[in-house]
């Protein structure tokens, strides 16, 4: 039980690492496709997708992390994302010090 939780607090350490949250992500679009589509907006370093293990499938979201802050920027300004169809909802991370996550904690 201990290490289930370990790893999930892992995992939402990890995220916060990441410039952009994607969510309504198609279940036909992989990693890959995403990782092409946010790269005309600069160099993605990263793309995470987790998937149910459940079911197999993803569950619909990801982060996406960029080079700079300008290729953030590049991907906030334009007004929709569109794969196969479907409109993707976009949220910035907000990267805190560990002091102002600390203070919040208390």
């Amino acid at each position: 039980m201990a290490a289930a939780s370990a790893v999930r607090a892992a995992g939402r350490r990890s995220r916060r690492l990441f410039d952009i949250f994607v969510a309504e992500v198609p279940w036909t679009v992989s990693s890959k496709e995403l990782k092409e589509y946010f790269s005309q907006f600069g160099l993605v370093q990263r793309c995470q997708l987790p998937f149910d293990r459940d079911t197999g499938f993803h569950r619909r979201y990801c982060w996406i992390k960029f080079a700079t802050p300008e290729e953030v920027q590049n991907v906030l300004q334009k007004d929709s994302h569109i794969l196969e169809g479907s409109k993707l909802t976009l949220r910035q991370q907000i990267r805190r010090r560990r002091s102002q996550r600390k203070n919040q904690s208390e």
